[in-house]
């Protein structure tokens, strides 16, 4: 959680994660950078400074900038980052997450008053009318299907061609996570499934997606892809894979997982 908003110092030391438009600022020698704030030598005061947890034992900070920064530098996205360890992933993916609801909440959706950040949660408060928001997560199934020791497998309109993945959908409102599996499953690939197993779960920045992850067995259907959003869907055996996501990912995990069951 986050602690407090804070006002800038410019002597403030820390780990800064600079955000601008859903991206990260790594310094010459890629990586976040870290020492006071002055050092940072942006054009520009920021908008918005708040905490955001601990790295190597350092404070580290979310920065929104607007302005470009100088030439040497070198903005990613988070998901670049994943080589680099999931504590760096993941505190990447939070500062864009919370950078974004900084961003889209200036403004009270209810007066139209201005709203700050309170100093004791991740919170947005209007004063007039004292309503609050908190940070939206938009919860998304991942489901590894498998049939004797092949794995489904698809293509979206988004992946370039030879890559593919497991199915992926968003909960609906009063939907179980269970609920979901099915029903993206079959809307997406016209496949049944039976037997779901929980895997586990990684947050994701697409934009503020919390990613569930789940195996399941075969239980019936031919393969119909959902037009405008699967390109393509086929069965890979687990020993000879096309290119998929890396290990790093839940996705990739999920698969990962399924190879080992089948002994491959």
């Amino acid at each position: 959680m986050i602690k407090h908003s804070m006002a800038l110092k410019a002597n403030q030391h820390g780990t800064w994660l600079v955000v601008n438009r859903g991206r990260i600022w790594l310094n010459a020698e890629r990586s976040l950078p870290n020492g006071a704030f002055d050092d940072l030598a942006l054009s520009a005061e920021p908008e918005q400074i708040c905490w955001l947890g601990k790295l190597a034992g350092h404070d580290a900070y979310l920065l929104i900038n607007h302005d470009h920064i100088a030439d040497e530098t070198q903005w990613v996205s988070p998901r670049e980052l994943l080589a680099e360890g999931e504590e760096i992933f993941q505190l990447a993916a939070r500062a864009v997450q919370v950078a974004l609801f900084l961003q889209t909440h200036r403004f009270c959706g209810q007066c139209g008053s201005a709203m700050h950040l309170v100093h004791w949660e991740l919170a947005m408060l209007c004063s007039k009318c004292g309503h609050r928001c908190y940070p939206r997560i938009a919860p998304c199934v991942l489901v590894g299907i498998i049939k004797d020791d092949k794995v489904l497998l698809a293509r979206s309109n988004r992946h370039r061609p030879g890559f593919f993945s497991i199915l992926a959908g968003f909960v609906e409102s009063a939907e179980t996570l269970e609920q979901a599996a099915v029903r993206e499953v079959k809307e997406e690939v016209g496949v049944d499934i039976c037997n779901l197993r929980y895997v586990g779960s990684q947050p994701w920045p697409f934009p503020h997606s919390l990613m569930t992850g789940f195996i399941a067995d075969y239980a019936g259907g031919d393969i119909v892809c959902q037009p405008q959003e699967i390109e393509e869907a086929h069965w890979f055996s687990l020993d000879a894979l096309p290119e998929v996501p890396p290990l790093e990912t839940l996705s990739g995990q999920i698969i990962h997982q399924l190879q080992q069951i089948a002994g491959k």
